[in-house]
């Protein structure tokens, strides 16, 4: 288990009251440094807080959410801790693992590989529970207040680790999540590549899959947003195989769908706001 004094500060800036801070880290789970951001609110000086994990999509970084999300504004209102990874590891030096934007750097997926060479740092659904021990740890976060929302492949991500982890995240949202990407072709490249061809982990990782061996695992519901101008939509994101699942699963589901919304954060930001809240009365 990481330490305080292992947490580098890499940036802080005053934000709506808070703090917004970059940290880097020594990361057990994927054996090199990882970054992450985490914003304080001003109410962090009084005690803990609850916290809401985001899990990015492809190409992104820990950066972009709190950059393009404009989630601060709502989240300072609300006393929330907002905490950001990265999508993958950084450093690894594997062959090719840059030679396309859906697998390998910036395409984690939140898997943790299980082929070589990936599988000697492609770490990311064990480093999501590295970081959440890490924060409730060293931050003023209320364990038994967290929750976890995502985008695309980080919407994939967070609900599959809810739904994995119950007893970890109370509260789980996404936006256009990738939902059954053992159908889809980003994520049978990325569940081929990482995970060979291993039916249960694909199944272990596909939240369809998963919430088809549920029943209302999540009570208070999950929120899902998707814009029906995303370019994704049909061919990647399948959120009506999800609807189905939690359907007969008689899971709650709040599946919005926006016309004339894309794939992009000025959808996100639209959006995010009902997200923390969503999270906030959880």
């Amino acid at each position: 288990m990481s330490t305080i004094e292992t947490l580098e500060l890499i940036s802080e800036h005053t934000c709506f009251g808070g703090v917004q801070r970059f940290y880097s880290h020594q990361s057990h789970a994927i054996g090199l440094p990882m970054r992450f951001s985490v914003f304080l609110p001003a109410q962090a000086h009084g005690g803990k807080l609850p916290a809401l994990f985001y899990l990015a999509g492809l190409t992104c970084t820990e950066e972009t959410f709190m950059l393009k999300g404009g989630a601060q504004r709502v989240a300072a209102e609300l006393g929330m801790i907002l905490v950001t990874l990265d999508t993958s590891p950084r450093g690894a030096a594997i062959d090719g693992e840059a030679a396309s934007w859906d697998f390998g750097l910036g395409a984690g997926f939140y898997v943790d590989a299980t082929e070589p060479p990936w599988n000697a740092h492609y770490k990311m659904h064990s480093y999501v529970l590295e970081l959440h021990q890490l924060v409730v740890a060293q931050l003023p976060v209320d364990v038994a207040r967290v929750g976890i929302f995502g985008h695309s492949m980080g919407g994939h991500g967070a609900l599959v680790l809810a739904l994995r982890h119950p007893e970890l995240f109370r509260s789980v949202s996404a936006f256009a999540p990738i939902c059954a990407p053992s159908q889809c072709a980003w994520g049978q490249k990325a569940f081929t590549g990482y995970l060979g061809d291993s039916q249960e982990h694909w199944r272990l990782n596909d939240a369809s899959a998963l919430m088809a061996s549920r029943h209302a695992p999540f009570p208070k519901g999950i929120l899902i947003d998707q814009g029906l101008a995303d370019g994704f939509l049909a061919a990647q994101l399948f959120p009506e195989a999800f609807e189905q699942a939690c359907a007969n699963a008689q899971q709650p589901l709040r599946l919005r769908r926006h016309a004339g919304y894309d794939h992009g954060y000025f959808f996100i930001s639209t959006f995010v706001e009902d997200h923390l809240r969503f999270h906030a009365e959880q």
